[in-house]
Parts: C-alpha cells; structure tokens; sequence
C-alpha cells in the first residue's frame, strides 16, 4: 500500500470516527434532555421546562413580607423571591447573600458589606448599594418586621455602589443574623407595587399568580444573577388539614409536601413512589412554668423537683415530631448550643425526696393548659406528675389562640408549649414575657453575650446564659422538633433542615 493510501485510509476512518462521535453526542444529549439530567459536568442542571408542585399547611394571609408575622410568608418567599444582605443555609449558619463578603472593625461598631456585581431585581433594575441603604431605612422608618433586630444603627451609608457601611451606637452581635432574615431584604428603590398581592426581589423566581389562601405560583427568572432554578415553575399549593395534604401526594397533584404532623409513617410506607425525608428544626416543645411571684413555679426546689420527676426520654419515644432530647433553651442549629440534657436526669426517688418538703396543700393545684395539637403528650405528662407528685394536676386542653391569650395573661401554671423561632432564648431574661421568669444572673449573663464584639464570644456568653437558666429549670424543654418532608422518589434538591421557616427552591427538580 502506497504512502497516499494509507494516507486516504486514515482520513476516511478518521471522518467516520468524527461523524460517530458526533452521532453519539447528539443521541445523548437529547436522552439527557428529555430526562433532565445534567449533560455537563461541573455545570448543573441545563433549564427545562419542568414543573413542581409543593403542598403546604399554612398560607400567608398576604404577599407583604414587610409587615406580616408567622413563618408562612418565609416559607414562601424568602430566599426565592426576595433575598437579602446575608443568608443562612440549612444548618443555619451564616454565607454571603447579595454581600459577597464583609469586615467587622475591631470594636464590632463598624460593618463594611461589599456586594456582587451585576446584581439586578426581576423587572431589570440594577441593584446596588443605594437599594440597600434605602431598605434598612423604610424597615427602620415604618417597623417593618423584626427591625428592632437590627440593634442601635448609628448610620447605614454607600460610599460607592457596591460599598454598604453601617455604624452602630453599641455592639450587636446578632446583627449579620438579622440580615440574614427580613431585615436584610434588599427592595428595589425604584419600584411601586402593591406588596399586598405582588412581590418584586431579585431572587430565582418572580411570583406570576397567586390566590389568596390557596396558591402561589413561583416562575423562574430567566436573569436571575446566581444562576437559573432548575425548574420553570414552582407552584405552592394550601392545603386545610394533613389528610388531604398526603391524599395529593399520593395521586400526584403535588410533588412534594411539608405536612404539620409528621406521623405519616403507615400511609407513606404503603406508596413505592414516596419517600420521607427528616431533618431538624429550631423548634422547641418545652413545659413551660409559670415563674410569676403568685405561681408555685416561683419555688426554685418545686421547678427543679418537677424537672426530675418528668421522664423526657420516654415522651420522646411517643411523639412522631420529636427528633432530638433538649435540656436547655437552645437547640443544636443555633449559636451557643450546648448539650444540657445530664442537668436533671429522670430520677424519681430524688424528687420525692425533695417533694418530701412540700404539702399537697402548699403545692395546690397545677393548672396546666396544653395544645389541641398535643393532647396525648399532655396526658403523658399529666400521669407521670400525678404518679410521682403531690400535685393535684387540672390539665385543660385550649386552641392556639386560647393558648397565647392565657400566656399573656399569666392564667396557668404551666403550659405546654411550642417555641418556632430562632434565637428565642432571649425570653427567659425578659421578666416581663409571658413565661414571668426572672434570675438577676442570668439576665447579666444575656447583657454581656448581647455586648459580644466577636461571634466566638457571644457563643460562648450564650452557652454561660442557657446553662444558668436550665440550672435553675426555667422550664423543663423536652425535644427539639423535626424538620420533614415528604417527596416523590424523583424529586431532588430539596433542604433539609429547617424547612418549617426556610424553603429554598431553586434546586428543586423532578426526573
């Protein structure tokens, strides 16, 4: 064979190998396409057209972020609508947001944010560090809600636009918290909407419908700065009770659910399609005493006797929310969290010998008001006081509302309890709560984690606070709730953890 046939040959395998690969390229990239996979690698997801319908519980009763309280509107949009200065993750742990980093002065009075460029909301408008002054300001100026987080703001100013700067009076050592939450939201300054039924942010998604009570349709934003969603649309839908929540799941209306009660565990195991997901929450289940002078809880021997006559493990055992024992004010997700639950272990004998010193007559009756929601733990707790205590125990079964005003007007002696936000230690060095607990330590204890200058120290002040008050049994905090969620096996890029308060979308994806 001559050099030029060889030559020849080699082109022509050479032309046939090209056009091969090319063929096998061009049939994986469409298989790839039609089942969403990820064609390259490092990449992420390429867009599709896809669809996701997540179930919840409760429904804002708005869109206006500013000013509503409860969780349900965090849930919906924060984070995929509007987003802000600093963000936590899952873990609740602080990242950069829309600031791409920021410096602290030594005295912690002075926080320099630089944010990304090329930052714009969904309608096109550039956002910049003007947007961000402009924001702090109206939450300031019109107490949007959970400004008075923000601690004593000195002044908020942007040197250049990408520079933020904020000066304050006194350290706050939760302030890159607080921009984590609605008080970072950045607004666009140049818009004017109605936040009643519209939202603008410069998130993932844009809100393209919603009704009221019912549903909420979240569309991606094709010129969103961080990267495109995975999916095209994201409707959430409100569901009145748990049952017709699963039945949804179960005959595909909805993807994905977040129900209120997470024992689902027979129904969900009989559906292969199905998969629960448990992660945690800052959410607390706590017995709550009532540590006003006219309440029997305001004996430190009578609280610290009733913590050792309540057997938290085995009420765990019975509670298909329960994820984790909780022996102090803090929960594993937030700063300052230590594992306090060795303070007062079950221990019955003790605690008739320190109930030995009480009559049933200085005792009196323990009023204890409990959810609807939580009936059969209150009677769990009501049989272990009743077994081991000289108290006459009048458990009375409220609704929330019910529940919040007999907190408010101190008529109980204790209160089974839910805790739902984060950071909510605080209450127990505020004498005037509901909880009516006062330790003149303990109070001098959260002053100095609050005049913190670093994160390290306000930590451990935290954890020095959180030990004083469980020493002194406070309460008697029982679990830390779950975080679950109940999805379709081909669902992915959900969270975790967290998921009663934050709902991030923007990975969500269904093959």
């Amino acid at each position: 064979m001559t050099q030029h046939r060889k030559h020849d040959v080699a082109k022509r395998w050479g032309i046939f190998a090209a056009v091969a690969m090319a063929l096998f390229a061009a049939i994986w990239l469409g298989w790839s396409l039609l089942n969403h996979q990820d064609v390259i690698p490092g990449i992420g997801p390429l867009q599709t057209n896809t669809t996701v319908t997540v179930g919840l519980r409760q429904a804002p009763a708005s869109l206006d972020i500013r000013a509503q309280d409860g969780h349900a509107i965090d849930q919906a949009l924060l984070g995929n609508v509007y987003e802000t200065l600093v963000q936590r993750n899952q873990n609740n742990e602080l990242e950069p947001g829309l600031a791409k980093t920021w410096n602290i002065s030594k005295d912690a009075l002075t926080y320099t944010f630089t944010l990304h460029s090329n930052l714009h909301f969904s309608n096109g408008n550039r956002l910049d560090a003007a947007d961000v002054v402009w924001s702090l300001q109206q939450a300031i100026r019109h107490h949007y809600t959970g400004w008075n987080e923000l601690g004593s703001l000195k002044s908020v100013q942007n040197p250049d636009p990408s520079t933020v700067v904020i000066a304050l009076a006194k350290p706050n050592p939760t302030l890159l918290r607080a921009l984590s939450w609605r008080p970072g939201i950045v607004y666009d300054s140049q818009s004017d909407i109605d936040y009643g039924d519209q939202a603008l942010g410069s998130g993932p998604f844009i809100v393209s419908g919603y009704e009221a009570g019912r549903s909420i349709t979240l569309k991606r934003n094709d010129s969103y700065w961080s990267g495109s969603a995975a999916s095209s649309q994201v409707t959430l839908r409100y569901f009145s009770d748990d049952a017709s929540l699963i039945k949804a799941l179960h005959d595909g209306s909805v993807n994905m659910a977040v129900p209120s009660n997470p024992d689902l565990e027979t129904s969900v195991d009989e559906d292969p399609t199905l998969k629960v997901v448990d992660g945690m929450s800052t959410s607390k289940v706590l017995l709550a005493y009532n540590g006003g002078t006219d309440s029997i809880f305001s004996d430190l021997h009578v609280r610290q006797a009733t913590r050792y006559i309540i057997d938290s493990t085995a009420l765990m055992r019975t509670q298909a929310d329960a994820a984790q024992q909780l022996g102090g004010p803090i929960s594993p997700l937030e700063p300052g969290y230590e594992n306090l639950t060795g303070l007062f272990p079950y221990d019955v004998a003790k605690a008739q010998s320190m109930f030995s010193y009480f009559s049933t007559h200085y005792l009196g009756t323990l009023v204890f008001v409990v959810p609807q929601r939580y009936q059969s733990l209150g009677e769990a707790v009501t049989q272990q006081l009743q077994a081991h205590s000289r108290f006459n125990v009048q458990m009375q079964v409220v609704d929330d509302a019910t529940l919040k005003s007999r907190m408010a007007t101190g008529d109980y002696t204790m209160a089974l309890l839910t805790m739902d936000g984060t950071d909510d230690a605080g209450l127990f060095a505020d004498p005037k709560s509901p909880l009516r607990y006062e330790n003149g330590a303990a109070q001098q204890q959260y002053a100095k984690a609050m005049a913190a200058t670093s994160d390290s120290s306000y930590r451990k002040g935290m954890q020095a606070f959180a030990r004083t008050v469980s020493q002194d049994a406070a309460s008697d905090w029982l679990y830390t709730r779950k975080s679950r969620i109940v999805a379709k096996v081909k669902l992915s890029g959900y969270p975790k953890n967290m998921v009663d308060q934050l709902l991030l979308l923007k990975d969500l994806l269904t093959r």
